[in-house]
């Protein structure tokens, strides 16, 4: 597996950031031009269900994603707390935010604690917090 670093970290799988989102939207193009050609015809009401049925396809897409992360971004705070703990004994400083959290875990275990600190001293947004990290901890799990 390639090394992970601040450059390549970010993960797209084309077949669901890409392919997917431009069917759904073929989908809902297809379906609200049908549904437009439909009007006041007896076809209306299936044309009106294709619709909704698009709408939800993609409700489903966003939600899914949204969810795993949601439930993946608890499960990284549980850890790096856990982690934490152990290097220094207490907790996280609670004015962290989730975001920071989340960015801290790809800091190694000497520059955690520190970074923490300089992260809640200068409220350093994610993004700087992955820039600021020197030796850098992969995070290969991440949906």
């Amino acid at each position: 597996m390639k090394e992970q670093n601040y450059r390549n970290h970010r993960q797209v799988v084309p077949l669901y950031h890409v392919v997917t989102v431009l069917i759904l939207l073929a989908l809902i193009g297809g379906a609200a031009r049908n549904l437009y050609q439909s009007w006041n015809r007896e076809t209306f009401y299936e044309a009106a269900l294709l619709l909704l049925v698009s709408l939800l396809f993609c409700f489903y897409h966003y939600f899914a994603r949204t969810f795993a992360l949601k439930a993946q971004d608890r499960a990284i705070r549980a850890e790096e707390s856990l982690r934490q703990f152990v290097l220094s004994g207490s907790l996280p400083n609670p004015r962290l935010h989730l975001k920071q959290i989340i960015a801290l875990r790809f800091a190694s275990d000497e520059e955690v604690i520190p970074l923490a600190q300089r992260a809640v001293a200068e409220n350093l947004s994610p993004d700087e917090i992955k820039k600021a990290v020197k030796n850098w901890r992969p995070d290969y799990h991440r949906v």
